[in-house]
């Protein structure tokens, strides 16, 4: 499933895959794949993206 709720968190901050994957520690095409539903990251990741999106787990990666 595409992780469309992390997209628009990112895009609302101005911020390119590119930079977000350097200030988690990941490759752009980390991020590329999470976006798109091809990629489960760890749960530290996933909590590292969060901090950076100021979004909470649930607002980004709980499915409904």
């Amino acid at each position: 499933m595409k992780n469309i709720r992390m997209k628009v968190a990112r895009t609302e901050m101005d911020l390119s895959q590119e930079e977000l994957a350097k200030q988690v520690g990941v490759s752009r095409q980390t991020i590329g794949l999470i976006e798109l539903g091809k990629y489960n990251p760890s749960l530290n990741l996933c909590i590292a993206i969060c901090k950076t999106l100021s979004k909470t787990l649930d607002d980004l990666f709980w499915e409904d």
